[in-house]
C-alpha cells in the first residue's frame, strides 16, 4: 500500500505504555481472535486466561518496542485518515456528517466504554465510545499465526473496524443488540455472521473509494485482503483447531464468504449493495 508521506488521522490516543486491568470484551473481530488464539494455545474446557500477546515485542525498555512498532503506528494512522477521507466524502452525498471514530493504541489491555478490552481480543471496536482498539503486536500475530502477512491485510483489519462504526452510526448494531436474548445462540450466531459479512463489504467499499481517489493500491494489495479474510473464515478456524466444523457455532462467515463480501465491496463500491441481512444464501 502506498501510505509514506501521507496524512495521518489525528483522532488517536496512544495509551502504549500505561497500565490497565481487567478482562477481554466483545466487538468487531474480538470474539473470533479469542476463540482462534485459545484453540491455537490449545485450550479446551474452562475459558483461557488472557495469553500474552507477542512476548518479544513487549519484553525490553518502552522505548524500544516504541521504536520497533513506529512504522506499524504510523501506518495504521494513514488507513484510519483514509476511511476518515473515504466515508467522509460518501455520507456528504447523502446530504450527512460523518462522525469520525477514535483510535486507540494501547499494550495488553486498556479500559474502555465496553469495559477492558485486551489484546489478546485482538483489534476491536466499542460502539459505547466510538473507538477502535488495536494493540500494534497483534499484526505480528496476523503473520505468524494466520499467515495473513502484508501491510494491506493489516488495512483490510483496521477498515472493517470501521465497518462496526458505520453499523453503530446507521443503527445497525443497535438493532442486533436487541435480538440478543429473544432468540437462540444458533439463531442469534447467523444475525452475527450477516453483521460481520456486512463490515467486510464496508471495508472492501472503503478499499475501491480509497484506490479510486488516491490510488493507494500496490500489485498484490487486494490479495493480500482477500487472504486475510480466507484466514479468519469460521470453517477453516474451526477445522484447524478440532477438526470439525459446526456450522451453527459461526459468528463471522466462512472463508468463502468473507471473501466474497469483501471483494463485492471492492468491485462495486455501491453501499446499497451491500444488505447481507436480506440475502437468502445467508439464512
Amino acid at each position: 500500500m502506498k501510505w509514506r508521506g501521507r496524512r495521518e488521522s489525528g483522532n488517536v490516543e496512544d495509551r502504549r505504555g500505561m497500565s490497565g486491568g481487567g478482562m477481554a470484551v466483545g466487538g468487531g473481530v474480538v470474539g473470533l481472535i479469542i476463540y482462534l488464539l485459545y484453540n491455537f494455545l490449545g485450550g479446551t474446557g474452562e475459558p483461557p486466561v488472557m495469553p500474552q500477546i507477542n512476548d518479544e515485542a513487549s519484553a525490553g525498555p518502552v522505548e524500544e518496542r516504541m521504536e520497533k512498532e513506529k512504522d506499524l503506528a504510523s501506518f495504521t494512522k494513514v488507513v484510519l485518515a483514509d476511511t476518515e477521507d473515504v466515508w467522509g466524502a460518501l455520507f456528504s452525498k447523502e446530504g450527512q456528517t460523518y462522525s469520525q471514530p477514535g483510535l486507540v493504541l494501547y499494550w495488553g489491555q486498556t479500559e474502555t466504554a465496553c469495559g477492558y478490552g485486551s489484546a489478546a481480543s485482538g483489534p476491536f471496536y466499542c460502539p459505547g465510545d466510538g473507538k477502535l482498539y488495536i494493540d500494534l503486536a497483534f499484526y505480528d500475530e496476523m503473520q505468524s499465526r494466520l499467515g495473513a502477512g502484508g501491510d494491506f491485510a493489516m488495512a483490510y483489519v483496521v477498515a472493517h473496524e470501521v465497518g462496526h462504526h458505520i453499523q453503530n452510526l446507521n443503527g445497525t448494531a443497535e438493532k442486533l443488540q436487541r435480538l440478543r436474548g429473544r432468540l437462540s445462540e444458533a439463531e442469534f450466531n447467523r444475525y452475527s455472521v450477516k453483521m460481520e459479512l456486512q463490515a467486510d463489504f464496508l471495508a472492501g467499499v472503503w478499499a475501491h473509494h480509497a484506490q479510486k481517489t488516491k490510488d493507494i493500491l500496490d500489485e498484490g494489495d487486494i490479495e493480500e485482503a482477500l487472504n486475510a479474510a480466507n484466514a479468519i473464515g469460521d470453517d477453516r478456524l474451526q477445522k484447524r483447531s478440532s477438526g470439525t466444523v459446526v456450522p451453527d457455532a459461526f459468528t463471522h462467515g466462512t472463508s468463502a464468504q468473507r471473501m466474497y463480501w469483501f471483494k463485492k465491496g471492492f468491485q462495486t463500491g455501491d453501499i446499497s449493495q451491500g444488505d447481507t441481512f436480506s440475502d437468502p444464501s445467508l439464512n
